[in-house]
C-alpha cells in the first residue's frame, strides 16, 4: 500500500506534487492532487472519453464537501450553534488557498483505488474514489467510521463541460437548467453530454453561480493558460450518522436502478483478479494495476494501448513497445493477440501507423522504428503463448509484405542500403522515437540511427526463425544470410574507436555522428544482440558512467554542450526532451544489457532503486521524463505506458522480485480475457 501521511498533506506546496488516477478501460478517468486541489487543465472527477478516444470531456471538475454540524442551544430558545469544516482546497489569484480542507485530512492511500481519511471535531470519515470499467461512470463512497452525533454532509458539484485540452469561463454556453428527482441529479453542461449524480437520500438546493479564477500551477509552470472559471448549479446535503455508508454516482449514463456499493464491489473483484495470477511482489502488483489503465477499448470492439495521462491517445510505436509488459508480463494474452491483429489488418507500403486517427481520416505512418517494434513484440507473443497458429496464419504473411517492402523501398526515405544496413529519413520528418519538435524536428537523425539497425537485424532474425517454424527452410537460410550481412556492416561502421562506444547515428553523406545517446543500448539489450563479449561491457559501463540515474536514463551526458538536463517553460521545453532529460522507459533495455553481462545484482539494484517513485507524482504509476539532476524532478505525462511496461518486463522476465516477498512456487495463468 502507497500512503502519503498528515504532515505531507497538511503541506499544500509539497501536496499539490503528487496525484492520483483512476481509469475506466475507455480512456476516460478521475484524477487531481492527493489533496483535491485541481492543479492541471486535465485533472477532474469525470472526464468522460468517446469510443474513438479522439475526444476526452471534462465534464465535473470537482465536488467539495463540507461538514455541518448542530450543537444544541440555550434551553429557554430554539437557536442553535452551527459548525462547518469545508473539506474541498482549491487555489485561486495570488495564491490565495480556499478553503483549506488538507488541514482536515489524515491519511491518504492507494492500494486498489485512491482513499483519504478525514477528521473533523471527533468525525472520522474515510473517502474512496473508483471508476467502473467500461462505463464513464465514478463512484465515491463515505464511510462514516467515528461520529459523536449526526451531522450533515454538504455536497457542491463544480461543473467544467468542456474538452480536455481547453479551459472553462463564464459564459451563456453551460446550460443551467437541472432535473433532480429520488436523489437523482441530470444536467448536460455542454447542452449535448448528459452528467447524472445519484446521491442517495439527499436534498437538493438549487443555487447557481458561477466560480471564478481557479488557478492550475502546473499549467501556469508549463507557459500556458492556467485560469479557469466552473459553475455550481446547486448543493446537495444528506444526513449522517457513525456507521453510515454513503454512495455516489457521477455518470454519463442514467444510474436509476444502480447501487454504488455493488458496482465498487464489482470493480474491486475484477482488480483483485488482475493481481491474482502474479507473483506476491509488491511493487509487481502496484505495476500490474497500473498497466491495467492504459488498455482500452477503441471504437467499441478492439483493443489499445494509451501512450500516457493525460494528453496522449494510442500511439503505434509506444503500444507495440508497452504490449509485452503490459499484456504478456500480467498474463493479458487475448488483449496483446487481439493488439497485435488489428496492427496486422493496418500495414500500408510495409510500414504500421505510428498514430491511429479517426476512421475518416489518414493514418499517419511517420516511425521508421514502428514497424521494426512489431517483431519484436511478435517473438515474445509467441515465447510466452506458444500460439503458433495465429502467427503463422495471420502474421507471418504480414512480416513477409513488411520485408519486402524495406528491401524495395517505402515513404519517407526507408529502405536498405547496399551494406544491408536500413537507411530512413528525409527533412522536416522525425522518424525515431527521439520525435520531439519545436517547428521542426529537433534531434533529425537521417540516415541510418543505431537502434534502427539493431531494430532491423532482429527483424530480419525473427522472421528466418519463424520461416523455419513454418517449414520454409531455405527461405530462413536466405534471411539469416541477409541478417549476417547487417551484423558484418555494423560491427564494421558504428563502433567509435576513440570513444570506445557506437556512434548514434550515421548520415546520408556517410558522416558519423558520435553523440554519446542511450540508443545504443538496443544493440545489446534486444533478443538478438549486435555486439556481445567485451564492447558491450565497456558500452554498458560508459552508459552507467554517463546517463544513468534512478529514475532513467539522460538523452545526451554531461559533459555534452548541448546538455539541457532541466524542463524549461514554454516551447523550449520540447528542447530538453532529448537532450538531456531522463526517460523512465529506457530502464528495461538498460536491465537487458546488465543481465545480457551477468549482472543480477545490479539489476536488482536498479529496479530498487527506482521503487521510490511509485509513491510520488502520479502515486502507483510512473512518469514519463524526469530532469536529469537531482532531485529529478518528474516532468511530462505522470502516468508512461512504455516505463509501466518495461519495468513490468524485465521485472518479469528475469525474476527480479523482492526475495522476501516471493512465494515458495507461483504458478503464473493467463487472466480470463473478460476483464
Amino acid at each position: 500500500m502507497l500512503t502519503k501521511n498528515r504532515t505531507v498533506l497538511q503541506n499544500f506546496a509539497e501536496a499539490i506534487q503528487h496525484e492520483w488516477l483512476e481509469t475506466n478501460g475507455l480512456g476516460g478517468w478521475a484524477g487531481s492532487s492527493v489533496i483535491g486541489a485541481n492543479t492541471r487543465r486535465y485533472h477532474g472527477l469525470l472526464v468522460a472519453a468517446d469510443l474513438s478516444l479522439s475526444k476526452r470531456m471534462v465534464l465535473l471538475s470537482k465536488m467539495d464537501e463540507t461538514i455541518v454540524t448542530v450543537q444544541p442551544g440555550d434551553p429557554d430558545n430554539s437557536d442553535s450553534n452551527e459548525s462547518r469544516y469545508e473539506l474541498g482546497v482549491n487555489l485561486y489569484a495570488n495564491h490565495a488557498i480556499q478553503p483549506n480542507g488538507n488541514d482536515y485530512l489524515d491519511g491518504f492511500s492507494k492500494e486498489l483505488f485512491p482513499q483519504w481519511d478525514y477528521e473533523v471535531n471527533g468525525i472520522k470519515l474515510k473517502k474512496t474514489i473508483a471508476m467502473v470499467h467500461g462505463e464513464n461512470t465514478v463512484l465515491i463512497i463515505y464511510d462514516v467510521l467515528e461520529a459523536p452525533q449526526p451531522f450533515t454532509l454538504e455536497l457542491l458539484p463544480l461543473m467544467a463541460g468542456r474538452d480536455h485540452h481547453s479551459l472553462a469561463h463564464e459564459g451563456p454556453e453551460m446550460h443551467w437548467h437541472v432535473d433532480f428527482e429520488n436523489g437523482v441529479f441530470h444536467n448536460q453542461p455542454d447542452g449535448r453530454t448528459d452528467v447524472f449524480i445519484s446521491i442517495p437520500g439527499s436534498a437538493y438546493r438549487h443555487s447557481p453561480q458561477w466560480y471564478h479564477n481557479f488557478q492550475y500551477i502546473v499549467e501556469q509552470y508549463r507557459g500556458l493558460d492556467h485560469t479557469e472559471d466552473l459553475f455550481n448549479h446547486g448543493v446537495f446535503s444528506v444526513e449522517l450518522q457513525q456507521g453510515d455508508s454513503l454512495g455516489i454516482i457521477v455518470s454519463t449514463e442514467n444510474p436509476e436502478g444502480k447501487n454504488a456499493h455493488e458496482l465498487l464491489t464489482k470493480e474491486n473483484m475484477r482488480r483483485q483478479l488482475l493481481i491474482s495470477h502474479q507473483p506476491d511482489d509488491e511493487t509487481f502488483e502496484l505495476l500490474t494495476l497500473a498497466a491495467d489503465q492504459f488498455i482500452v477499448k477503441k471504437g467499441g470492439s478492439f483493443k489499445t494501448i494509451i501512450a500516457g495521462y493525460h494528453w496522449l491517445t494510442d500511439w503505434g510505436r509506444d503500444t507495440l513497445i508497452s504490449l509485452p509488459g503490459l499484456c504478456l508480463s500480467t498474463g493479458r494474452f487475448e488483449d496483446a493477440k487481439r493488439i497485435l491483429a488489428v496492427f496486422a489488418k493496418s500495414v500500408s507500403m510495409g510500414m504500421l501507423p505510428n498514430h491511429f486517427n479517426d476512421a475518416d481520416q489518414e493514418q499517419e505512418f511517420d516511425g521508421a522504428d514502428t514497424t521494426l517494434w512489431y517483431f519484436i513484440a511478435v517473438n515474445k507473443y509467441l515465447e510466452v503463448t506458444g500460439d503458433k497458429t495465429f502467427i503463422l496464419t495471420e502474421v507471418l504473411p504480414v512480416l513477409k509484405n513488411i520485408i519486402d517492402w524495406h528491401y524495395n523501398g517505402t515513404r519517407h526515405g526507408i529502405r536498405v542500403t547496399d551494406d544491408g544496413l536500413l537507411m530512413a529519413g528525409e527533412p522536416g520528418q522525425q522518424l525515431t522515437w527521439m520525435d520531439a519538435k519545436m517547428g521542426q524536428a529537433i534531434a533529425s537523425r537521417i540516415g541510418k540511427p543505431v537502434e534502427l539497425q539493431a531494430l532491423w537485424y532482429n527483424a530480419l532474425r525473427i522472421f528466418a526463425e519463424l520461416l523455419q517454424l513454418n517449414g520454409q527452410e531455405d527461405d530462413a537460410g536466405m534471411l539469416n544470410m541477409s541478417a549476417d550481412r547487417v551484423r558484418k556492416s555494423f560491427g564494421q561502421q558504428f563502433w567509435y574507436v576513440e570513444g570506445n562506444y557506437l556512434y548514434d547515428n550515421i548520415d546520408r553523406k556517410g558522416e558519423k555522428i558520435a553523440e554519446f545517446r542511450p540508443n545504443q543500448l538496443f544493440a545489446i539489450s534486444l533478443p538478438f544482440p549486435l555486439i556481445e563479449g567485451d564492447k558491450a561491457k565497456v558500452v554498458l559501463q560508459q552508459v552507467t558512467d554517463h546517463l544513468y540515474t534512478p529514475v532513467g536514463l539522460k538523452t545526451l551526458p554531461n559533459a555534452d554542450p548541448e546538455y539541457l538536463p532541466i524542463h524549461p517553460e514554454g516551447e523550449i521545453r520540447d528542447l530538453s526532451y532529448h537532450d538531456g532529460m531522463a526517460w523512465s522507459w529506457l530502464l528495461g533495455p538498460y536491465v537487458d544489457a546488465i543481465m545480457r553481462t551477468n549482472g543480477r545484482e545490479r539489476a536488482l539494484e536498479v529496479i530498487n532503486n527506482f521503487k521510490y517513485h511509485l509513491n510520488e507524482t502520479c502515486i502507483g504509476s510512473i512518469a514519463e521524463v524526469f530532469e536529469a539532476e537531482p532531485p529529478y524532478h518528474p516532468r511530462g505525462c505522470i502516468a508512461h505506458a512504455c516505463a509501466v511496461a518495461e519495468l513490468l518486463r524485465v521485472i518479469k522476465d528475469y525474476q527480479l522480485y523482492d526475495i522476501k516477498m516471493v512465494k515458495a512456487a507461483v504458478k503464473i495463468e493467463a487472466v480470463s480475457a473478460s476483464l
